[in-house]
C-alpha cells in the first residue's frame, strides 16, 4: 500500500518538505539574529568587544568580561563529575 505512491505525487511530497524545511530554517536563523541584536542593544553582551578580541589577540590584551564565582563553581562541579 505504502510503496504504490506514484512518482509524479512522490516528488510533490519533496517538494513541499523541501519547502517547510527552508521556512523553519529561515525562521530559526532569524530569531537567533534577533536574540543577538536584542542583547547587542539592552547591554547584556558586548559584542564589539569580541570582534576587537580578532585583531588584538594578545597575551597583554584587556579581559572582556569579568568571571563571577559561580561561574567557576559551576566549571567545578561540571569538571568533577568527569
Amino acid at each position: 500500500m505504502f510503496m504504490d505512491i506514484e512518482y509524479e505525487t512522490l516528488l510533490t511530497i519533496q517538494g513541499y518538505a523541501k519547502i517547510i524545511f527552508i521556512m523553519i530554517t529561515f525562521v530559526v536563523f532569524y530569531s537567533w539574529v534577533y536574540s543577538l541584536y536584542k542583547r547587542d542593544k539592552t547591554g547584556e553582551k558586548d559584542y564589539e568587544g569580541y570582534s576587537k578580541l580578532v585583531l588584538d589577540d594578545s597575551i597583554d590584551s584587556v579581559i572582556l568580561e569579568p568571571r563571577n564565582k559561580e561561574t567557576k563553581e559551576k566549571e567545578k562541579i561540571i569538571w568533577n563529575l568527569w
